[in-house]
């Protein structure tokens, strides 16, 4: 039987584990439970199905688009805005190209956030995501 700490360390959720092995290429948006493995390439957003999900992106695992999860580990690269209303870590080999909104978060040396770090819940992550598109929209329109 796993300790709590013990299961925030694997990983450990309820359901099932979707692996996206590493010569895969999956092109379009994912919602999911349990916990999503990505050692390819999803170009596209991800999105949790429930309150319990986690997301691990490993070393070589890359992933372009929005990432609205509540568990999150990440050891590899990012192209695009993370939001972890719950809990995220930032391994040594993580690249993450975008903004990331997060309530608790581990980031290990080596790590790489080339955008902003928002800490918020999770209501207040969407909010910040919503007036930051609002307000790139209204700077595309005044162009």
């Amino acid at each position: 039987m796993l300790n709590r700490r013990e299961t925030m360390a694997t990983g450990a959720s309820s359901g099932g584990t979707t692996l996206i092995s590493s010569e895969t290429t999956v092109k379009g948006d994912i919602t999911f439970t349990g916990q999503l493995d990505v050692e390819g390439t999803i170009e596209g957003s991800i999105q949790a199905g429930s309150g319990d999900a986690v997301l691990r992106v490993v070393s070589g695992g890359r992933v372009s688009g929005e990432i609205k999860v509540p568990h999150a580990t990440v050891n590899g690269k990012i192209e695009g805005d993370i939001h972890s209303s719950e809990r995220l870590v930032l391994a040594e080999q993580a690249a993450i190209d975008g903004d990331v909104y997060y309530n608790l978060i581990e980031m290990s040396v080596g790590a790489k956030v080339n955008g902003g770090m928002r800490h918020s819940s999770s209501s207040m992550a969407d909010d910040l995501a919503a007036k930051r598109e609002a307000k790139a929209a209204e700077s595309t329109l005044s162009s």
